[in-house]
């Protein structure tokens, strides 16, 4: 059976990801402790506080170390995908699980780039919303006729799209998008404009950093967030990462493309329940199973013994 892991993304942080599993795994433990950060990633993730790690520039880095751990003790567990894709950060996750670099790499790297989104974000009043049952192009015309710098950042799920940009114009994309049939706006708790052209600064960055790092070639094919599929040839994963950074991430796409693929399965790796969520709303009919817990591993293990049986 054809698999794919799909990784979360920022905003499914929890205080206590991860202990469980660094108790029971030491595929998980190496992983997670590979990068050298100047904070304790085992006090934030483990005790928290949550409103630290909520923060941009802790949570990337906290959950990319969890994912990487997850992965781990996935693999340990002869568990592999045939394909991998991630929303927003969760695609250095899947970068790191299909070999274009290791833990320690993924997770400095999502150091780096939370703090340069945090830093690009500094003195800007700016705001994200969830717009529920408009469709996208209603939605576009809706942000172009606000004016002012407000984008399209998420196609997430059918149903589901987020706008973000600055606070005024995307108050004025949201009055709109309501005449305009939208069933309800959700405004969301974040700390920047993520995925628009305000974070150009982000990924002026990257580029940057990008030049000291060695991407491999992927071993696994990854599916990516601003294309909602995988790399042509001639374009450079860097620069698809310094891309995403700035401009909408294609979930939905992304999902239906994996599902086009002929997938029997989907394996979330959480924490949270966010991404399982689109897929049921995109492709309700491919099965998904979520890993965050030593127990969920476990279950998944066994699943997959039963299946090979």
């Amino acid at each position: 059976m054809k698999t794919a892991f799909l990784y979360a993304g920022q905003g499914s942080q929890r205080v206590g990801m991860g202990r469980d599993l660094y108790a029971a795994s030491p595929a998980f433990r190496k992983a997670f402790d590979a990068a050298e950060l100047d904070f304790d990633l085992h006090a934030l993730c483990f005790d928290g506080p949550q409103e630290t790690l909520n923060q941009t520039q802790y949570t990337q880095p906290c959950m990319v170390a969890f994912a990487c751990g997850v992965t781990a003790a996935l693999f340990d567990a002869g568990i592999r995908p045939d394909y991998v894709a991630g929303l927003s950060l969760g695609e250095y996750s899947a970068l790191e699980a299909s070999g274009v670099f290791a833990a320690k790499a993924a997770i400095e790297l999502a150091a780096y780039r939370g703090a340069a989104m945090a830093s690009a974000s500094e003195g800007v009043s700016s705001a994200m919303t969830a717009v529920l049952m408009l469709d996208r192009e209603s939605l576009a015309r809706c942000c172009e006729e606000a004016g002012g710098m407000v984008r399209i950042c998420n196609y997430n799920c059918p149903g589901q799209i987020v706008i973000g940009g600055e606070a005024d114009a995307v108050a004025r994309a949201g009055e709109l998008a309501k005449a305009a049939g939208a069933r309800r706006l959700l405004p969301l708790r974040v700390s920047g404009p993520f995925h628009t052209p305000l974070m150009a600064p982000a990924g002026d960055a990257l580029e940057m950093r990008f030049r000291t790092v060695n991407f491999k070639e992927p071993r696994i094919p990854v599916v990516f967030n601003c294309l909602g599929d995988v790399k042509p040839e001639n374009i450079t994963i860097p620069a698809l990462l310094v891309r995403q950074v700035q401009s909408s991430v294609y979930m939905e796409d992304s999902i239906r493309h994996l599902a086009a693929m002929g997938l029997g399965a989907l394996v979330e790796i959480g924490p949270g329940k966010v991404l399982s969520g689109f897929v049921r709303k995109t492709v309700p009919e491919l099965p998904v199973y979520t890993v965050e817990t030593a127990a969920e591993l476990d279950k998944l293990t066994e699943t997959v013994k039963g299946e090979r049986a």
